[in-house]
């Protein structure tokens, strides 16, 4: 944060004097106005420097001149420091509104938010019914949405925009949001904040702040709000301890990550060991690994330590451990004599990764649909409409049984890992990939039919709101196909699915009766079944289902690759190392997507999911399955490492001299 602004201008509670200092600042601080304290905290807050602005056209210049993100408040809100520092961190979006339960008054600003995001504003009267809150007089805008901020202020102040009555705050604010400016919703939790008019209910609220430990209170905010059965009642119960400790002896959130990924590492090796002991110790391991997983999380929101690279390696992480672990287990079954040992780690691999696609694309959907109007009233749209109730019902329910079934049934991360950690334990690695594989196909199959069913009622076409050709990671060949948009783009995606998988069928009966090798002569016609999910990469994707697309195509070549180590007699320990990359590559595009961050620098060199299965296909027809497949993932794990230091190491480093240089030539740094 380098600028904060209070808009002073229309807050009755500006000028009135203090008589009790914020917490954290000295008592010098007392006796000063209202205005002249929240300026001070701002200051504590991260804040470079702090403005006073007179009025809307006065802070429309300020906003001109600034080169990065800008904090605004108006001048009747008190509240802990911590609460402007967190709005002023916080990583959910680059725009980001402070909201309270208070009881709308003086013509503040009632908001109506939906997964975080205010998707309304204006006057409560308007918003009667719908209202979640109230605008909490302080707003952190990005530096991209500066020139909307600037032209909102400017547009009120002439009186040509729609706003409201009250604090300049409040009519600033709900022009933004009139603009269409995306703004996420900040709530605070334990902490304190409120709005004042006067002088009593400056006293009230300065007493309910000092009546709160700001550091405790912090320390439990690391730990987050809604979490699953598992996390909830097994981890974060003791966690925030760690986080502490690991605080006060200087660890960040990339250190815990690291060693929570030793952890896993560790535990994956002594699952490919075997015998009791060395089960039992794993299972530990990969707990205290989970531990630690959430850990860098709440250690980032205690520090307020964020950062783009963080919380991608955080996501990569996540699921190079699990995979890791995968393995381990399929090597542990399979040194235990059980036959199929990898062939199970591989599935899990596949089937988790798929449901992660379509998490992720439909966590995409929801936030879209958010923004949206809402269907008019009366209108329940069928069973999707009746689902989406149910679930906005049972979600609400923080705590009750159903609450915590469905946020169980679905198998989290958290509820995954004590699968693992119990079942091998116990049984030992074959059983617990059993597990995990039952549980894992049981919660697809329920999410992605009722996904469905409230897909169809929401009817988003979210991919055409982003660059479908990246996300589709369609190479060259495929963006040469004609089009077929009769079919649809999921459609064809879902046949190309549907024939890598009769491939792989036909593949593991050939190699249970002996020699599957001929089948390499039907490589070509399976290539060209695949290659029909490509006949859709220049279709319109605005079909109410098309965001399972990216998970389809993943399937597709993911069940094709194992389709062709199956046939080209290459070792199941390869295959799952290739597939394992591909996943590293794909979970690159999600978080990515997820972090808002921009392409890949090397993505064209990874030739597309077509170009890829072409020439695994090309190598065993040829005879050379197994060099071919170790060839290509070589290469594409090259490729990742190679992407992953150029997006986060030479290009920031080159971005940062470049902008020294401009300054350095008293030019202005670009925002």
């Amino acid at each position: 944060m380098t600028l904060a602004i209070v808009l002073a201008a229309g807050a009755p509670a500006a000028s009135l004097p203090t008589t009790t200092p914020a917490p954290g600042l000295p008592a010098a601080t007392t006796g000063g106005s209202l205005a002249d304290r929240l300026a001070a905290q701002l200051r504590r807050a991260g804040a470079a420097e702090v403005r006073f602005a007179a009025d809307l056209d006065e802070l429309a210049a300020l906003a001109d001149a600034a080169t990065g993100p800008v904090l605004v408040t108006g001048a009747d809100l008190v509240a802990h420091t911590a609460v402007l520092r967190h709005l002023a961190t916080s990583p959910v979006g680059p725009t980001v509104a402070l909201v309270l339960t208070d009881p709308p008054d003086a013509g503040w600003v009632a908001v109506r938010e939906e997964r975080g995001q205010v998707v309304d504003a204006g006057p409560a009267e308007r918003l009667a019914g719908e209202a979640t809150g109230i605008f909490g007089g302080a707003l952190r805008v990005g530096a991209d949405d500066l020139p909307v901020l600037a032209a909102a202020a400017r547009a009120v102040a002439a009186g040509t925009a729609p706003t409201v009555a009250g604090p300049a705050v409040d009519r600033l604010f709900a022009g933004l949001a009139g603009l269409g400016t995306l703004t996420f919703a900040h709530r605070v939790r334990l902490l304190v904040a409120h709005r004042v008019t006067d002088a009593a209910g400056l006293a009230a609220a300065a007493a309910a702040v000092a009546a709160v430990d700001e550091d405790r209170a912090e320390l439990k905010l690391s730990v987050k709000e809604r979490d699953d059965f598992f996390t909830t009642f097994f981890v974060s119960t003791w966690s925030p301890y760690v986080t502490k400790a690991a605080a006060r002896i200087g660890l960040g959130p990339t250190a815990v990550t690291m060693i929570s990924v030793a952890f896993a590492v560790a535990a994956a090796l002594l699952f490919g060991v075997g015998g009791r002991p060395a089960l039992v110790a794993g299972a530990v391991l990969l707990y205290l690994g989970f531990v630690l997983d959430c850990v860098d999380g709440q250690l980032a929101r205690y520090t307020r330590h964020f950062s783009a690279w963080g919380g991608w390696l955080d996501t990569m992480a996540d699921r190079a451990k699990e995979y890791l672990v995968y393995a381990g287990l399929g090597y542990g079954a399979t040194q235990a004599g059980f036959r199929y040992g990898w062939a199970l780690a591989i599935a899990a691999m596949t089937l988790q990764t798929v449901r992660h696609m379509t998490d992720t694309w439909y966590g995409v959907l929801h936030d879209e649909a958010a923004r949206r109007p809402r269907p008019a009233a009366g209108a329940t749209g069928g069973i999707g409409g009746k689902l989406n109730a149910a679930s906005t019902r049972v979600q609400a329910d923080t705590g009750s049984v159903s609450y915590w079934l469905k946020r169980t049934v679905v198998f989290p991360i958290g509820e995954r890992w004590a699968l693992i950690a119990v079942t091998v334990a116990l049984f030992g690695p074959l059983v617990s990939l059993v597990a995990v594989l039952t549980w894992g196909v049981l919660a697809f199959a329920y999410t992605g039919a009722l996904r469905t069913l409230r897909a169809r009622w929401m009817w988003v076409p979210v991919l055409d709101t982003v660059d479908a050709t990246l996300h589709r990671d369609d190479g060259p060949l495929a963006r040469r196909l004609p089009v077929l948009r009769p079919m649809g783009p999921l459609t064809l995606a879902v046949v190309a699915a549907l024939g890598s998988a009769a491939l792989l069928v036909a593949a593991l009966l050939a190699a249970n009766g002996g020699d599957p090798g001929w089948l390499r002569w039907v490589l070509p016609v399976a290539l060209l079944v695949l290659l029909v999910g490509g006949l859709g990469a220049g279709a319109a994707h605005n079909g109410p289902l098309d965001w399972l697309v990216p998970a389809a195509l993943r399937a597709a070549e993911y069940l094709f690759a194992i389709a062709v180590g199956v046939v080209g007699g290459v070792p199941a320990w390869l295959v799952f190392g290739y597939v394992f990359v591909l996943t590293l590559h794909h979970y690159d595009l999600t978080a990515r997507l997820e972090k808002r961050q921009a392409a890949p620098p090397l993505h064209p060199a990874t030739l597309g999911w077509e170009g890829r299965s072409a020439l695994l296909a090309l190598a065993a027809i040829v005879g050379i399955a197994g060099i071919g497949m170790a060839t290509l993932g070589t290469y594409l794990l090259v490729v990742f490492v190679g992407s992953v230091v150029l997006a986060w190491v030479v290009l920031p480093a080159r971005a940062a001299r470049a902008t020294a240089g401009l300054v350095g030539a008293g030019g202005r740094s670009p925002g």
